[in-house]
């Protein structure tokens, strides 16, 4: 059973319907030579980045006219996507943003035109940085014009392509060391209609918490109780300073001291792991006070290193209201089956029970 790969959204049945709508602002485009330049010989061994950077190649090598009037074609083949809902293929026509991220990076304004079409029908948030990157203060003028954009994709493309440390895409330093340029445009957008634009402020947020997080704590002191989707907004844009157990965002969610919040029966199923297999652990907090307490429950991992140091990764298990004297037993697994995004040590590995910010306890076991 074949299992289809994230680079096969790269196919012969996409580029037949993205040449029928090509074909139909370009009539005299040779269909047949634009597949042969695409389908080349080492074609199965091309990865997605790569499948989609000889997608933007061979796009520019057949279009006949200057980035500009290309555009103003590629715009209506936009909309004519958008008005057939080829949203599907949104993916794949990122391929389409990569083509002016190459070829239009000395047009800005042609670039800005295009890009706030096709991000409609799909993301420019990674081909946006560079332009931001070349362009910095027009570029932010623009996203902060965005941010008031009717269309909810073109908001999101404000918030989302200004992130400073946005997964798989060019960084942006000068916004890590001062994000002062990206609050605007996060003013703007705290209470968004849309949700999908809300999560993008929430990760924008999560962002610059990780290298200034007094700038986040003022600003979130400014929308506490804004509105119920902005409470949100904090909650989720804080959640990497909420694992790091930073005193401020507990007291900012007036999550009490957890002296009363005690660690029981904290035990491991088996001490000897398998590679491949999971681990088993149980334990039970009881609130020994005669007040009602909040809890945030989260368990931190210390995978071994190659180096043989450990390194902690936090998981969050609850948010729960605990009333005098009321208990909690919780039984959790954790898999060590192979995944790409880490490699795993024989050896000492630990987990931590972490309530309120506070690690209580801390068990050791084999990774074997």
């Amino acid at each position: 059973m074949s299992t289809l790969l994230l680079k096969d959204v790269y196919n012969v049945h996409f580029y037949s319907r993205f040449l029928k709508y090509l074909k139909a602002v370009y009539p005299n485009l040779n269909s047949e030579q634009f597949l042969k330049e695409i389908f080349v010989q080492d074609w199965t061994t091309l990865e997605l980045k790569q499948r989609m950077k000889l997608s933007a190649d061979v796009l520019h090598r057949a279009l006949p006219y200057s980035f500009k009037k290309n555009t103003e074609r590629l715009k209506e083949l936009v909309h004519q996507m958008l008005l057939s809902n080829e949203k599907n293929d949104s993916l794949a026509l990122m391929f389409l943003a990569d083509y002016m991220e190459r070829y239009g990076i000395d047009d800005l304004p042609a670039s800005i035109e295009f890009m706030e079409k096709l991000t409609e029908l799909a993301s420019c948030e990674f081909a946006v940085r560079q332009f931001i990157i070349k362009y910095p203060q027009p570029m932010i003028q623009q996203m902060t014009t965005w941010s008031t954009h009717p269309n909810h994709h073109v908001r999101r493309l404000a918030s989302e392509g200004m992130r400073p440390r946005l997964p798989w895409a060019v960084a942006l330093p000068e916004f890590k060391k001062n994000p002062t340029a990206i609050l605007p445009i996060l003013e703007n957008l705290k209470a968004d209609s849309s949700e999908y634009v809300r999560k993008s402020v929430a990760n924008n947020l999560n962002d610059i918490s990780k290298d200034n997080p007094l700038v986040v704590f003022d600003l979130i002191e400014n929308w506490k109780g804004h509105s119920k989707s902005t409470d949100w907004v904090i909650k989720h844009g804080c959640r990497t300073l909420l694992k790091q157990g930073h005193p401020d965002i507990f007291k900012f969610y007036d999550l009490k001291s957890s002296e009363h919040l005690l660690l029981q029966n904290f035990k491991l199923e088996n001490h000897n792991v398998k590679e491949g297999s999971e681990i088993q652990f149980s334990f039970t907090i009881q609130n020994n006070d005669t007040l009602t307490h909040e809890l945030r429950l989260e368990y931190a991992m210390y995978y071994k290193r190659q180096s043989a140091t450990l390194s902690k990764k936090v998981f969050k298990i609850s948010e729960k209201i605990l009333q005098p004297n009321e208990s909690l037993s919780v039984v959790k697994k954790q898999s060590f089956k192979p995944i790409t995004t880490r490699k795993y040590y024989l050896g000492t590995h630990r987990i931590g029970i972490i309530i309120n910010g506070i690690e209580k306890g801390v068990l050791e076991f084999e990774l074997v």
